[in-house]
C-alpha cells in the first residue's frame, strides 16, 4: 500500500475532537507501516489517521454509540444530514444550542445532525457526558461557527463508503486482527495530573486498569505479527507499560485548558511495533 500525500483537499475529519491527530499526522507519517492488509481503529474519535491513510479494507470502531451513529450517517445518509445541518446553521444562537442539547430524541440522522451541531458549537469541541449519558458541555464562544460544510461531508462520506463501522470495545480487535493487519490505538490519554483528567469523556471512565488492559491487547497483537501503533501521554506509567516497544516523543499542542496561558506545546508518546 502506498501512503497518500498530505493533500489539502483530501478527506479529513469532519468533527472537532479533543486530542484529534490532524496536526500530528506529519510527525506520524514516517512511522506508519508501508504495507498492511486490513486497517483497524478501535478508538475512532475524529478519525484523522483513517482519513489520512484512506486504506481499504478498514474497520472503524468505538464504544460510543452516538459517535458511531454519526459516522454511519455520514457514510450512508449524507444528503439528509447536510439538509438538517443547514437548518441548524440557520437557527443557531445560545437559546437554540441549549434547546438542542437538552433534546436528544429523533431518528438516527436527526441524532447525527444534533451531534455534529453540538460538536461545532460547544466549548472546544469537547465530548463529555454526565452519569446519565447526557451531553453536558456548555456553548463555545464562536462568532460564526461553520456548522454545515457540504464539501467536507461529501468527501468524508466517499472515504467511508467501504469501511465497516462498529460499536465495539477496544479489546474486541483481538477477535479480528490478523498477521500483517495494522491497528492504531488512540485511547483516552492517561492524565498528567488530577486537573488534566480528560479520560472521563463519557460515562465509561477509562481507568489505569483499562490502560494496563490496553497494553496487554497491544502486546498480544504484536506477538501475532499484527502491526500496531498507539498514542498516549508522556508520563511514567505509559513509558513503563510500553518499555518493551519502540517509544518516540511527539510534540503536540495542548488545546483544552480553561486557562489560555497553560495552552501550548507538550510531549506525547507514539508507541510502535511494526
Amino acid at each position: 500500500m502506498n501512503l497518500p500525500a498530505l493533500e489539502k483537499d483530501s478527506p479529513r475529519p469532519f468533527l472537532k475532537w479533543a486530542g484529534g491527530k490532524s496536526r500530528l499526522i506529519s510527525q506520524y507519517h514516517r512511522y506508519f507501516p508501508k504495507d498492511f492488509n486490513t486497517y483497524y481503529e478501535p478508538f475512532l474519535g475524529g478519525g484523522a489517521v483513517f482519513f489520512h491513510l484512506q486504506h481499504h479494507p478498514a474497520v472503524l470502531s468505538d464504544i460510543n454509540p452516538e459517535l458511531i451513529n454519526v459516522y454511519r450517517c455520514v457514510r450512508d445518509k449524507v444528503k439528509k444530514l447536510i439538509a438538517l445541518l443547514a437548518e441548524h446553521q440557520r437557527n443557531h444562537n445560545k437559546d437554540y444550542y441549549y434547546y438542542i442539547r437538552s433534546n436528544g430524541d429523533g431518528t438516527q440522522v436527526e441524532k447525527a445532525a444534533r451531534f455534529i451541531y453540538l460538536n461545532k458549537t460547544c466549548f472546544n469541541g469537547l465530548y463529555r457526558e454526565n452519569s446519565k449519558g447526557e451531553f453536558n458541555v456548555p456553548i463555545g464562544k464562536y462568532n460564526n461557527p461553520k456548522i454545515c460544510d457540504p464539501d467536507l461531508l461529501y468527501s468524508a462520506s466517499a472515504a467511508l463508503k467501504s469501511a465497516e463501522i462498529k460499536v465495539r470495545s477496544f479489546d474486541k480487535v483481538l477477535k479480528y486482527a490478523k498477521k500483517d493487519d495494522f491497528v492504531y490505538f488512540d485511547p483516552p490519554y492517561y492524565p498528567l495530573s488530577s486537573t488534566s483528567n480528560f479520560t472521563a469523556y463519557n460515562r465509561d471512565f477509562f481507568s489505569k486498569e483499562d490502560q494496563i488492559k490496553l497494553r496487554d491487547v497491544f502486546a498480544e497483537l504484536a506477538s501475532r505479527g499484527v502491526k500496531v501503533m498507539l498514542s498516549n501521554s508522556d508520563c511514567e506509567l505509559i513509558r513503563e507499560l510500553y518499555r518493551n516497544f519502540d517509544i518516540r516523543e511527539i510534540s503536540a499542542s495542548r488545546a483544552i485548558n480553561s486557562n489560555g496561558n497553560k495552552r501550548g506545546k507538550i510531549a506525547e508518546l507514539l508507541v510502535t511495533c511494526n
